[in-house]
């Protein structure tokens, strides 16, 4: 593969100035002129309009993020000893962190925030998922591969790149074993206070929620003797959390069977009783209006839902069912009850979501505080030149 980059990007003019604030994304708005012709993830040096070097990275002609930034440093040189650094360098940020080699799950690699744009890599036990989603981390897969599997020991390296920002950068989804063994149908992973199985191949994301390790903790200081609503639970993460911590009931709602059914397994795995616990299959929406019109309340709920909000296009209807879910829960919290509720939509800042979840109490007749924010684990760190890379937001709330 050659490694000397024989392209270049001009910057419109005035256009440098998010460059020289180390910005890793350049848009294809700020791209005045292009010299040579780089094929989809290759190496540009990237130019003012008046000739100044500002940095090196992969080229998307078909993305909206035109270029993706590697370093802004000019002799270091993009290449197999480079993304050797890389990786090594995020897997010491992991080694690092407090509580880390408590569990044997965690994110490992985290895209923009780890300097490796585009690719996501997640350890359950013994083996790897990565996420391949941007044009250069595509290029540079049969690079970065063997390098991860030599620097982080597995026992199989599993693609998940069916993510639909595959789509905005040329490429279509692709899942499958990369190198190693085939991983089981269900892994069992240890996040150092519960146990859960994992489905690699096809869970949401890369398999669970290893965001929301820390929030899961968390909760377990607000659940002892409270009926919990774990509303779109998924696979009983929070749910797990809250019986462990000594809740008198869980009810776990998500509109998945599959998901339900590893929730249940996830109770056992845990050594749960199932009689002080439900799994309802049903539109979260839908169910919190019914508990509101049986005059239904529980002691605590909590709210993890999707994305709701993809793109900019999508803000004003994404916040209407931000609003609503939370509107909803707030009349069903019995005076004194707690409301976890989270926003994974980078869209949605947190003073924003914090302004929803205002509403929402407003509109249901409810006075409320703020106890707690929450974020995303440590293992998804935020570079401070990529805001963008904080997009989990929670709040937990006490009523009156």
């Amino acid at each position: 593969m050659e490694l000397t980059s024989k392209a270049s990007v001009i910057l419109v003019p005035g256009r440098e100035s998010s460059v020289l604030r180390r910005h890793p994304w350049i848009f294809s708005g700020a791209v005045r002129n292009v010299q040579g012709n780089p094929s989809a993830g290759e190496t540009v040096e990237i130019y003012s309009s008046a000739g100044q070097w500002l940095a090196r990275g992969s080229y998307s002609p078909g993305s909206q993020i035109r270029i993706r930034i590697l370093t802004f440093d000019a002799g270091e040189t993009v290449d197999e000893t480079f993304f050797e650094n890389r990786i090594r360098r995020a897997v010491e940020l992991r080694q690092s962190l407090p509580g880390f080699r408590e569990g044997n799950c965690a994110r490992l690699i985290f895209s923009e925030s780890d300097s490796l744009p585009g690719l996501i890599v997640d350890k359950y036990d013994d083996f790897l998922v990565c996420q391949f989603l941007s044009a250069g981390a595509e290029f540079w897969k049969d690079i970065i591969t063997p390098k991860l599997q030599e620097i982080i020991p597995c026992r199989g390296i599993f693609e998940r790149s069916d993510s639909d920002s595959r789509a905005k950068e040329g490429f279509a989804e692709r899942t499958g074993l990369i190198s190693g063994e085939e991983p089981p149908a269900r892994v069992a992973v240890d996040d150092g206070k519960m146990k859960f199985w994992v489905d690699i191949r096809q869970g949401h994301k890369t398999g669970f929620y290893l965001d929301q390790r820390l929030n899961r903790l968390k909760i377990m200081d607000y659940a002892n003797g409270r009926e919990v609503l774990n509303a779109f639970s998924y696979t009983g993460g929070f749910g797990v959390a809250a019986a462990i911590a000594g809740a008198s009931t869980v009810v776990n709602v998500d509109s998945s069977k599959d998901a339900l059914e590893l929730a249940t397994e996830n109770f056992r795995l845990n050594g749960l009783a199932l009689e002080k616990s439900d799994f309802a299959e049903d539109d979260v929406f839908q169910l919190l209006r019914e508990y509101r019109d049986r005059r239904r309340q529980f002691d605590m709920i909590v709210l993890d839902p999707p994305k709701f909000v993809a793109s900019a296009s999508q803000l004003d209807k994404g916040t209407r069912g931000y609003k609503d879910i939370n509107l909803l829960a707030f009349k069903l919290l019995r005076p004194g009850g707690i409301l976890v509720t989270f926003s994974c939509s980078g869209y949605v800042k947190p003073d924003l979501f914090a302004k929803i979840v205002s509403d929402a109490a407003l509109d249901a007749g409810r006075d409320a505080v703020i106890v707690e924010n929450l974020h995303q684990s440590p293992d998804h760190p935020v570079a401070l030149n990529f805001p963008e890379g904080l997009y989990l937001k929670g709040l937990i709330c006490r009523v009156s």
